[in-house]
């Protein structure tokens, strides 16, 4: 199922000081070091993740995995499709980076998901209805933004 027919979840933007290309170089870092931490890698394992290791070409692209992930689509400098699955649901994070003056950069996280069945509904419930999973890409957006500033 490709993202563009995943219903719709949320979005979240953050303007970076700093030029594309160091957002996307600090986007890569950061998704390897926040994914490669035991505590990915067990929730990966625990919730049926098709992807459950980091592998593949760095920095990110086609085809290069994080626990829970798979890069579909890289345009280095401009977007990151990552999808991926596991037994409650069927989901894609795009990161996008746009222009946003000089030295800076938007960067948005969209995040796209299908929750089939009883157990997905009540994973959404716990994942999205709890705002856990907005305060996860927040931080992550935050850390990005850290990394690539520096």
């Amino acid at each position: 199922m490709g993202n563009a027919s995943l219903p719709y979840v949320d979005e979240h933007v953050t303007v970076v000081a700093a030029e594309a290309e160091d957002v996307w170089r600090g986007l890569g870092e950061t998704l390897d070091r926040s994914f490669s931490r035991p505590r990915a890698a067990g929730y990966a394992r625990l919730v049926g993740c098709a992807d459950r290791t980091a592998s593949g070409p760095r920095p990110l692209g086609d085809g290069a995995t994080l626990p829970g992930f798979r890069v579909v689509s890289s345009v280095p400098g401009r977007e990151l499709v990552l999808e991926g699955r596991h037994r409650y649901s069927v989901y894609a994070l795009v990161f996008r980076l746009d222009h946003a003056g000089p030295g800076r950069t938007r960067l948005s996280a969209q995040t796209r998901a299908a929750f089939p069945g009883l157990a997905g509904r009540l994973y959404r419930r716990l994942a999205v209805g709890t705002g856990g999973h907005a305060i996860g890409v927040r931080r992550l957006l935050a850390a990005v933004r850290r990394q690539s500033e520096r």
